[in-house]
């Protein structure tokens, strides 16, 4: 406590100035109470049921975030993924958007980011759009450049059956949505970030080929596997999962998290929270001149 002191009052924000919501005080138990039950109540949640979920730290963080009380949560170092999870996506859920999750690979020589690794079992080519979207919208608010490179055993047609079939329908999705963007695949993860190896696999001009900054994999197993297996082969620091597709951002971590990570994970969180509010005055901005106009 004494160093974060330290660190707070070099930034002139004592911790002794800060005073927290508590989710404890009569009026601000009750006004969470009747958003859960508000919005769960198409579930048939009661009242009896909803003071039960008040007890849930996670619950009552996520009501914090959706009232406005907290601008993110972060949660998980002594809980599961589902147990943060579920409660963003009950409350959170943007409208039209697919859920899905990022991780910030720091390898000694570049930043890459790879989703979805923590919450789409077997998603869809037209999940698989919506992913690589938000993929590549969370890096550019990073200030990485999005080069999305949509992940296969096949490049370009190098192999064949239904899992390419689906990235490469995929890979049409997108690119009908934001032609804006630097996609291409399906594509091998070594040609996707090896220049040589693209030089020899891919036979045609490419944006993405051999430097591709955001990897998306075709499903669960594949990109869950991979991000701890290039996490504890090769030493690099993984930050995340930070989750997409939430109204305000809601952030997990894992059981086996390091002080470091947690603090990461808390800066990307602020990160996402600013992000949001500038889209959001951005959009009331635009509207505003809608109605002017």
């Amino acid at each position: 406590m004494r160093g974060q002191a330290d660190g707070a009052d070099r930034l002139n924000a004592p911790l002794s100035s800060a005073s927290p919501p508590s989710s404890s005080a009569p009026s601000l138990h009750s006004k969470y109470t009747q958003l859960l039950l508000s919005r769960r109540a198409h579930k048939g949640l009661t009242l009896a049921s909803a003071l039960d979920q008040m007890q849930d730290p996670n619950v009552v963080g996520t009501l914090m975030v959706a009232c406005g009380d907290a601008d993110g949560m972060v949660s998980g170092a002594t809980c599961t993924t589902a147990a943060t999870i579920r409660p963003a996506l009950q409350l959170l859920k943007a409208p039209g958007r697919l859920v899905s999750s990022l991780f910030f690979m720091c390898l000694p020589d570049r930043v890459l980011a790879y989703g979805d690794c923590a919450v789409n079992p077997d998603p869809s080519a037209e999940q698989l759009a919506q992913i690589a979207e938000s993929a590549a919208e969370t890096t550019r608010a990073f200030g990485v450049e999005p080069r999305v490179a949509m992940l296969s055993y096949s490049t370009l047609g190098s192999g064949s059956g239904p899992a390419v079939d689906k990235v490469a329908a995929a890979v049409e999705k997108l690119q009908a949505q934001r032609p804006d963007l630097m996609v291409e695949g399906p594509i091998q993860y070594d040609a996707a970030v090896d220049s040589t190896v693209a030089a020899a696999k891919v036979k045609k001009a490419s944006e993405v080929a051999g430097r591709a900054t955001v990897c998306v994999f075709p499903d669960l197993n594949t990109g869950n596997n991979t991000y701890k297996a290039v996490q504890q082969s090769t030493g690099a620091l993984a930050v995340g999962p930070l989750m997409m597709g939430l109204q305000r951002p809601v952030n997990d971590l894992s059981r086996g998290c390091t002080v470091a990570d947690i603090v990461n994970t808390i800066a990307c969180t602020a990160v996402q929270a600013i992000g949001l509010k500038d889209a959001n005055a951005a959009a009331e901005e635009k509207k505003s001149d809608v109605y002017e106009g």
